[in-house]
C-alpha cells in the first residue's frame, strides 16, 4: 500500500544518507513512518520536512517533548488529520506513559488529566489553529504567566504552525498512518 492516495514512486536507490535515516527509524519505530515515505519521491523536500520537523520536535527547547506532542495532538484534532493523531497519539501515549491520554486531548483535551500550564499551552495552540489572526497580547500574556518565555511561545507558534501546514498536505493526499501506530503503547497505565 501507498502510503499516501497519489502514485508518487519512492527515489530508488534511496541516497545513503537517507537510507540511513530510514534504516535509524527502522531500528528505533520498527517501521518507515509513511510520511517520510510520502516524502520520498524528491529527497530534497524529504529533507526540508524532516530538518523542520527535526528542530521543532527535538531540538532543546523550553517545551518539554511530550508538550509539543500534545500541540501535534491538538492541532491534528482540530484539523481532524487522521494520520498525525494516531501518530502522534501513540507519542503523546509513549511519553506519558498513560495509554489514554493521546485520545483524550484527540478527542477533547478540555477534559484530559493535564495541568494548567498543558491547558494553557494548548488553548493558545487552538485559538492558532482557528483564528490566528485574533490573538492578542493578553494570550501570550497567559503563557507568560504559567512561565513560558518569549521563546517558548515562538517555538509553540512554531509546532503549531508546522501541523497546521502537515494536517493539511497530509489529509489533501490521503496520507494514511502506518498501522503498527494503532498498537504502540496499547498497556496499562503504571
Amino acid at each position: 500500500m501507498n502510503p499516501t492516495a497519489l502514485d508518487l514512486p519512492q527515489v530508488d536507490p534511496l541516497p545513503a544518507e537517507t537510507q540511513r535515516y530510514f534504516d535509524i527509524c527502522t531500528e528505533k519505530l520498527g517501521f518507515v513512518p509513511n510520511v517520510l515515505r510520502a516524502y520520498a519521491f524528491d529527497i530534497d523536500k524529504l529533507n526540508a520536512f524532516t530538518a523542520m520537523y527535526n528542530d521543532l520536535m527535538l531540538a532543546p527547547s523550553g517545551l518539554s517533548k511530550l508538550e509539543r506532542e500534545m500541540i501535534a495532538v491538538a492541532v491534528s484534532a482540530e484539523n481532524r488529520c487522521f494520520y498525525c493523531l494516531v501518530a502522534h497519539g501513540a507519542a503523546v501515549r509513549a511519553l506519558s506513559g498513560d495509554p489514554t491520554l493521546g485520545e483524550m486531548i484527540a478527542m477533547n483535551y478540555r477534559v484530559a488529566p493535564i495541568d494548567a500550564r498543558v491547558r494553557a499551552i494548548l488553548d493558545f495552540a487552538v485559538k492558532m489553529t482557528k483564528a490566528s489572526a485574533t490573538i492578542e497580547e493578553s494570550d501570550r500574556a497567559i503563557l507568560r504567566d504559567h512561565d513560558l518565555t518569549d521563546r517558548d511561545i515562538f517555538d509553540l507558534a512554531g509546532v503549531a504552525g508546522f501541523f497546521n501546514m502537515t494536517n493539511r498536505v497530509a489529509s489533501a493526499i490521503a496520507m494514511v498512518p502506518n498501522p503498527e501506530y494503532h498498537g504502540q503503547t496499547r498497556g496499562s497505565r503504571t
